[in-house]
């Protein structure tokens, strides 16, 4: 079921922003009166799963998922008709309009990828607000269980001052990527600041270690589930785990000294169940593990139980524009960030580029509108940024052709184009494979 949950939220946020996508070019045509022969989402490579022509236009559904496209008349694109080019241009076509028209058709695609992501996160500002537990709330510092953050110097119990000088105001899902992505990190521990340097391939060792969370809030010992083979089925789901052997435990990263100190032993805890502190008595493997799987706390439950304060910002529709405009500016500069990380060979993040398993894998297994409206402005931005890279056979690589012919006033030849769409399908094919084996590797070694 988590699957079919996953892969609807995928498809559908894929078919969105494809269709949107292709609006964008497909209007500003019909606007300037070019003629558009095909609409399809996804490619119908030898034959389509639905076709249905209306006026001049074919709409259809391919049955290849890997994008869509609009064919217009008179264009050098992916359909290669050199037929069509070789007889004399027509008025309804592509290349018989001004530059300025074909310039304008040719951006449509992006524009709207860009607009889309901004008109999503200012309904999300306005529908969900801001949840988040301020920075200066975190008393006892962060949780860090991740290998590579603790090989360059993180440590649980740190607090994180700045990012690259920026002050941190909150702990939200930004911080994991700012960190990621930084040059410097000020913490503060023990009540000294020091700076922890990130080093130039930080993306390329996080990516040795299984994948799981960087850097949270500390969260209580609850207990989520108990093992078969536990012998301690005194305790139940839910239970929170106060203190083992006598010594107090408020946050879960505790318990480990304590029980590695008493492996094979019976010890003495007190649980909170139901809002009541209960002693008994559990028993530590020889490994030093109760048996149980530990589980979660949303941030709402952890405020009720004094751990932290909760904030909730809640936006008029008319604040909700410049939150949901700065939303995605920042966004949008986060991922020109790491475009030129990627392009970096020294910072070797290009091994973590992913293709469609890597987009798929990041929708949770349940359905949550939030977190789909959020992937999905993400994704749309970064399908407008790739979009505009200068390859021929992307709208970028036209765009280029067409400023270089606004500029120079010399328009190049369709041979030439040709030859440079045919570069370009090399170029995507090349980046396709490259992206997608990625996927392919991580998973045979994982």
């Amino acid at each position: 079921m988590d699957i079919v949950i996953k892969l609807s939220q995928f498809l559908l946020s894929l078919s969105l922003l494809i269709i949107l996508h292709e609006l964008g070019h497909f209007i500003p045509a019909k606007l300037f009166k070019t003629r558009v022969e095909k609409f399809y989402l996804f490619f119908d490579v030898k034959f389509s799963l639905f076709k249905k022509q209306i006026g001049e236009t074919v709409y259809g559904i391919g049955w290849l998922p890997l994008g869509g496209y609009v064919k217009i008349s008179g264009m050098i694109d992916e359909s290669m008709d050199k037929e069509q080019m070789a007889l004399p241009p027509q008025p309804w076509e592509f290349r018989s309009k001004p530059a300025w028209q074909r310039l304008i058709i040719m951006l449509g695609g992006v524009t709207v990828n860009f607009i889309l992501a901004f008109i999503i996160y200012i309904g999300m500002a306005f529908v969900y607000g801001d949840t988040y537990i301020a920075n200066a709330d975190l008393k006892d510092g962060v949780w860090i269980e991740n290998p590579a953050l603790k090989k360059v110097g993180f440590k649980t119990g740190d607090k994180i001052i700045s990012i690259d000088g920026q002050k941190v105001e909150n702990l939200d899902n930004d911080t994991n990527m700012k960190v990621i992505m930084s040059k410097e990190v000020l913490i503060e521990r023990n009540g000294q600041q020091q700076t922890i340097k990130m080093p130039t391939d930080f993306v390329d060792q996080l990516s040795k270690h299984e994948k799981g969370f960087l850097i949270a809030a500390r969260i209580p010992f609850v207990v989520a589930e108990i093992a078969e083979d536990s012998p301690n089925k005194n305790l139940k789901a839910k239970d929170i785990i106060l203190s083992l052997n006598g010594e107090k435990i408020k946050y879960f990263d505790q318990r480990t000294s304590i029980l590695y100190k008493n492996k094979g032993k019976k010890i003495s805890a007190v649980i909170l169940r139901d809002l009541k502190e209960i002693p008994i008595t559990l028993t530590v493997s020889n490994t030093g593990l109760l048996g149980v799987k530990p589980g979660e706390l949303d941030i709402k439950t952890l405020e009720k139980l004094g751990y932290y304060k909760v904030s909730t910002k809640e936006y008029s529709f008319a604040e909700s524009i410049p939150v949901g405009l700065e939303k995605g500016k920042n966004k949008l500069i986060d991922y020109g960030k790491q475009l030129k990380m990627i392009f970096n060979p020294a910072t070797k993040a290009y091994k973590q580029v992913g293709g469609f398993a890597s987009i798929f894998g990041i929708f949770p297994p349940t359905w949550s509108w939030e977190a789909f409206w959020s992937i999905t402005a993400l994704l749309s931005i970064m399908l407008g940024v790739m979009n505009l890279l200068p390859i021929p056979a992307l709208d970028g690589g036209h765009v280029m052709f067409l400023l270089y012919e606004i500029i120079s006033g010399k328009k190049p030849s369709d041979k030439f184009l040709e030859n440079a769409q045919m570069v370009g399908f090399v170029i995507l094919i090349a980046l396709l494979l490259f992206a997608n084996g990625n996927d392919i590797y991580k998973a045979i070694v994982k």
